[in-house]
């Protein structure tokens, strides 16, 4: 008997455009292996998340820069359908930051988690989390923000070089601009340049102090805040390879005790009487051994599959179970467990893994979306380097690291 309540469906929401999400496919099949009914509204081109069999019906998303009446009207249309109440599991900023200002709009057919509507948004904007951090006495950056390409001067020579650029709501960033989330930036003029995108944009420019990347300094820990504010499953985990190599998403991690770690996620969403999933990017500083919050994701990481303990709890199952008021199951952490993300690192998926782990992709019950992901993939690379063969454009700026992303448009988004 499945300890969630299968009466109750869940619609698994990702405005993003990104066939590689594996974050959305461990939702499906976390929730679809304990016999819920589950919706995805997601792009379904060709996706491998339609192709698991635990998806009972994939449903078109909303175009990308959707307006919030637009997503709440694909949210309605989508609740028409099933004809009940369902669980509402957003899987990248944007629409966790919908989610939540509709809040009110979509009572009625969502179960959602009870918190402030504009908190999502809050932790999300790059410019607001440094005040967070600052509220609750936790480590961040040292981060300004100019108004004008003076300001961006005296904030590079304040700042030393290099320094981190980042776009405050990166969300927001027009497709086909050009324009990344962060960029490592080595000049003035360059930062100049940056700035003077602002309106292309949509929000503001932030330069943030660099914190140098090296062993065990990359950190994410992925948590529930259930209705009373308690932090349940998840844990911290430490980042082992990243892709690309040294910038980019999570390609393999592994579950690992750091008490400093937590505490500091436990302050923080205790101060802002944060509700629901969360996803928290951390450094650790060479010099001081501080950890510094990198972002705040309010929802789910697309590596949460990490933390399922020895009842199969994690984030997902967590919300799940709390939104239908059922109880949460005490399990046993699974320290030394790993995760990797087949596509990004295949040898590590070769080795042993004496702590257990949990593959991106594959699945011996769920073997579909494995064949059409690679397929998939094998297009995506094949065009990847005929695009670079065929282009004599100048080099981008250097991405630096980041503790992780879900998404491919969005991946070389840095940790500083």
């Amino acid at each position: 008997m499945s300890l969630l309540d299968i009466r109750v469906p869940a619609v698994v929401l990702r405005i993003d455009r990104n066939p590689f999400h594996h974050g959305t496919l461990g939702a499906v099949r976390s929730l679809g292996r304990a016999g819920v009914e589950v919706h995805v509204v997601a792009d379904t081109a060709e996706s491998p998340v339609g192709a698991s069999r635990y998806v009972r019906q994939m449903h078109p998303p909303p175009l990308p820069q959707a307006s919030p009446e637009d997503i709440l009207a694909v949210l309605r249309r989508v609740a028409g359908r099933i004809a009940r109440p369902a669980v509402l599991i957003p899987m990248d900023d944007a629409s966790a930051i919908a989610v939540g200002r509709m809040r009110d709009e979509l009572a009625p057919s969502y179960l959602l988690p009870a918190m402030p509507s504009t908190l999502a948004e809050r932790v999300a904007d790059k410019a607001e989390l440094a005040a967070v951090c600052a509220a609750a006495d936790v480590p961040h950056p040292l981060t300004l923000i100019p108004d004008s390409p003076v300001e961006v001067a005296y904030a590079m020579r304040r700042l030393g070089l290099p320094v981190v650029a980042k776009w405050s709501r990166p969300w927001l960033l027009p497709a086909g601009s050009g324009l990344r989330s962060t960029v490592l930036v080595r000049s003035v003029q360059q930062a100049r340049e940056l700035f003077l995108r602002t309106e292309e944009a949509g929000s503001r420019l932030l330069l943030q102090e660099y914190l140098s990347p090296g062993p065990d300094r990359d950190w994410f820990f992925h948590g529930y805040a259930d209705h009373s504010g308690n932090v349940r499953a998840g844990g911290p985990g430490r980042k082992q390879l990243a892709w690309p190599r040294g910038a980019g998403l999570t390609a393999v991690g592994c579950w690992t005790p750091n008490a400093r770690v937590q505490a500091l996620a436990e302050r923080l969403t205790g101060e802002l009487g944060y509700r629901g999933i969360f996803d928290l990017d951390f450094r650790r500083c060479g010099a001081t051994g501080r950890y510094h919050l990198l972002d705040f994701n309010p929802r789910a990481g697309a590596q949460f599959r990490l933390f399922a303990d020895s009842a199969g709890l994690d984030v997902v199952r967590a919300l799940h179970l709390d939104l239908t008021g059922r109880a949460l199951p005490a399990g046993i952490p699974m320290a030394g467990r790993a995760f990797v993300v087949e596509n990004y690192a295949p040898l590590a998926a070769l080795r042993a893994a004496p702590g257990g782990r949990e593959l991106a992709w594959y699945a011996a019950d769920d073997h579909s979306p494995t064949r059409v992901m690679w397929a998939q993939w094998g297009r995506h690379v094949s065009r990847r380097l005929r695009e670079r063969l065929g282009t004599t454009a100048a080099p981008t700026p250097r991405l630096i690291p980041r503790a992780a992303s879900p998404s491919l448009t969005d991946n070389e988004k840095a940790s500083s």
